[in-house]
C-alpha cells in the first residue's frame, strides 16, 4: 500500500508565505468611508499575496514531494461578504487562480478545501443554509477558475445536532436535493469529534453516494458505537469510482486535558494501527496531517513512521507498507 502525506495551508519551513492574509470588514469599512477606492485595493493586495504565496507553498510542496495539500479557505479576503457583492474578484484574479491550477496539474496533485464550521448544511435557519451555498459555491468557482476538475475536493462536517440527531441527519439529506450539482459533485463530508461518529456520517455519504474523509483522531474523541475494523472498509469503499486513493485526517490530542485539540506534532503510535488495519484493504491512501507545526510534523511523522516493522520509505513525503 502507497501511503502519501500532506499539510494544511501554512508551511513553517517557508519563511513569510502566508496564504490567509486577512483583512476584516471593520478595517474595510473604516477606510472604505473615506476612500472606498484605497478600501477595495487593500483587499486586493491582500488576496494577491496570498494567491502569490500559495504558489510558493505549491513549489515548496514539490521540493519536498508532497503530492497532497490543502488551500486556505482564506486565500480571498471577503470574498462572500455581502458588502463587497460588487467586487468581481474571479475576473479579477483570474490569471493567479489559473497558474495555480496550472501548477497542480503539472506536480500531479491533490487539492482541497475544508470551508469553515459555519458552513451548516442542515441548519434549521433558511438564511444559514443559503450563506453555506454561498460559501460553497465561491469554493467552486475557485477550483473552477484554477481550472481543476471535480478530483480538487471540498470537506465539510455533518452540521448541528440540533438536539435531535436523526432529525437533524435527515435534513442533510432534504437539503442536499437543492445543493447545486457544481457543488455537490465536489463533495466529502467528515466525521466530527463530538457531534456526528463515524458511523453516522458514512450513513449520509452512502445515501447520497459521496466519499467520507475519516478523522481517526475525532474517532477516538467521537468513536459513537461502531468499531473502526468495521468502519474502515465502509470508509473505503466511498472512494470507489471518484478517481481518488481514500483520504484520512490524522493529529495527535493537544493534552490529557484537552483531547479533542490538535498537538504541534504526531505520534507515529496513533497512526502505526490504522495503516496496519487497512494495508492489506486498499492499495493507496491518503493522508492529510492536521498539527499545529504544519508541514514540519508532517515530515517528521514520515521520518518516524519509516522505522516502524513493515513500512519502507519512499521519500520526505510518501510510504510504503509491506
Amino acid at each position: 500500500m502507497l501511503v502519501r502525506f500532506g499539510f494544511v495551508a501554512m508551511s513553517v519551513l517557508l519563511e513569510n508565505a502566508s496564504p490567509s492574509r486577512a483583512v476584516t470588514y471593520k478595517n474595510y469599512r473604516q477606510l472604505a468611508e473615506s476612500d472606498p477606492a484605497a478600501a477595495l485595493d487593500r483587499v486586493r493586495q491582500a488576496a494577491r499575496e496570498n494567491l502569490a504565496n500559495s504558489l510558493r507553498l505549491l513549489r515548496h510542496c514539490r521540493a519536498y514531494n508532497v503530492a497532497v495539500y490543502r488551500f486556505s479557505s482564506k486565500i480571498v479576503p471577503l470574498a462572500t461578504h455581502p458588502g463587497l457583492a460588487h467586487w468581481d474578484y474571479i475576473g479579477e484574479l483570474r490569471e493567479p487562480l489559473a497558474q495555480l491550477g496550472a501548477v497542480v496539474r503539472e506536480y500531479g496533485m491533490r487539492v482541497t478545501f475544508h470551508p469553515d464550521h459555519y458552513t451548516l448544511i442542515n441548519s434549521l435557519k433558511e438564511e444559514v443554509f443559503m450563506a453555506a451555498v454561498t460559501d460553497l459555491v465561491h469554493h467552486c468557482r475557485l477550483f473552477n477558475t484554477m481550472g481543476l476538475d471535480r478530483e480538487a475536493k471540498l470537506i465539510t462536517h455533518v452540521g448541528g445536532s440540533y438536539r435531535d440527531k436523526q432529525e437533524s441527519l435527515e435534513r442533510f439529506v432534504t437539503n442536499w436535493a437543492r445543493i447545486p450539482k457544481g457543488i455537490a459533485k465536489r463533495m466529502t463530508l467528515e466525521n466530527d469529534d463530538k457531534t456526528f461518529s463515524a458511523g453516522e456520517t458514512i450513513y449520509l455519504c452512502e445515501k447520497l453516494q459521496m466519499p467520507m474523509v475519516l478523522d481517526i483522531h475525532h474517532f477516538r474523541c467521537n468513536p459513537g458505537t461502531d468499531k473502526l475494523q468495521d468502519i474502515c472498509p465502509r470508509f473505503l469503499a466511498t472512494w470507489q469510482g471518484s478517481g481518488l486513493p481514500p483520504k484520512i485526517h490524522v493529529s495527535s490530542p493537544k493534552s490529557n486535558s484537552d483531547p479533542r485539540g490538535h498537538h504541534d506534532f504526531v505520534d507515529p503510535a496513533d497512526l502505526y494501527p490504522f495503516l496496519m488495519l487497512v494495508r492489506d484493504l486498499t492499495p493507496n491512501l491518503d493522508v492529510m496531517v492536521e498539527a499545529k507545526q504544519k508541514d514540519r510534523a508532517m515530515l517528521k511523522l514520515v521520518k518516524d513512521l519509516g522505522g516502524y516493522p513493515r513500512i519502507r520509505t519512499v521519500n520526505d513525503a510518501a510510504l510504503e507498507i509491506i
